[in-house]
């Protein structure tokens, strides 16, 4: 007897946990956007969910790892790259995905991210840049542009902001790409390599919180935010990462900055504990990869 196929209450529901729907975020929010091209890369590149794991910090993104049907974990903020290190030096086979917001990543944990790109720990980590502390009301943040105003910074911010792609490039990192919430179709090829690549892998997404940002700087919401990314975006790859700073309301340079090849940390550990012990290697547990 023929049995039919069950019917999906949504085409990604393999990879979401649909009892959790209705999500928190915004209406014309990006991140959700950035959840979509990420459960997509996970289809396109036939990846078990088995296989994978997502660790997320505090803030609006950090809920992403509430929502997808993997192993995740919903750290302290800023903790997200630690506890992703742990995962992966406890399980090598694992591919292990860091997704969360700027405040959380590079803010709150920007110490843990130096030193995991220095590293080159082999994991993922996409970060959701909304250009301040959404979840907590609006605060200014490390990327905030110069002049935006935000809750803490009405008159405009005076701080100079990081630029994520030459951070991560600086510190070691192997694949940096970034994009804007409107490049689906290029943010999911990019997860898809920084989920292939082997070392320290980092994917920012541009989307300007809608709620906060985007109201104070009066770059308005849903279709006039698309046409933002639209207006100022111009693709570069392989630019140099000196070259990415994002000025106020101005243009942002999007692409894949980054695709190197070197030694992983577990590659590294490996080798020196192979130089250590020599033919008593294996006697001492062997490779930890």
């Amino acid at each position: 007897m023929k049995v039919d196929a069950p019917v999906r209450e949504h085409p990604m529901e393999g990879l979401l946990r649909m009892d959790r729907i209705p999500h928190i975020w915004c209406p014309t929010c990006g991140i959700g956007t950035a959840l979509t091209a990420f459960a997509s890369a996970l289809e396109e590149q036939e990846v078990s969910p088995d296989s994978v794991s997502i660790v997320s910090g505090i803030g609006c993104t950090g809920r992403v790892a509430g929502y997808t049907k993997l192993d995740s974990y919903h750290t302290t903020h800023g903790r997200g790259i630690p506890f992703a290190v742990g995962l992966h030096l406890a399980n090598p086979s694992l591919k292990v995905v860091v997704f969360s917001g700027d405040g959380d990543l590079v803010g709150i944990g920007g110490n843990h991210f130096i030193h995991a790109a220095r590293r080159n720990v082999d994991i993922t980590v996409v970060c959701v840049n909304n250009f301040l502390y959404a979840m907590t009301g609006g605060q200014v943040a490390a990327t905030s542009p110069v002049t935006a105003n935000t809750s803490t910074s009405p008159y405009g911010n005076f701080e100079q902001p990081f630029s994520l792609p030459l951070l991560a490039q600086s510190c070691g990192a192997v694949y940096v790409a970034r994009w804007t919430a409107l490049h689906i179709r290029r943010m999911t090829k990019a997860f898809g390599e920084a989920l292939q690549k082997k070392g320290f892998s980092f994917v920012e997404v541009i989307a300007p919180c809608s709620t906060l940002y985007a109201r104070r700087n009066k770059l308005g919401t849903g279709l006039d935010l698309m046409k933002f990314y639209h207006d100022n975006s111009e693709i570069r790859h392989g630019a140099d990462p000196n070259d990415l700073d994002i000025g106020f309301q101005q243009k942002i340079v999007c692409g894949k900055f980054v695709d190197i090849e070197k030694p992983t940390f577990l590659d590294a550990m490996n080798d020196g504990y192979r130089r250590a012990f020599g033919d008593r290697y294996e006697e001492y547990g062997g490779a930890h990869a």
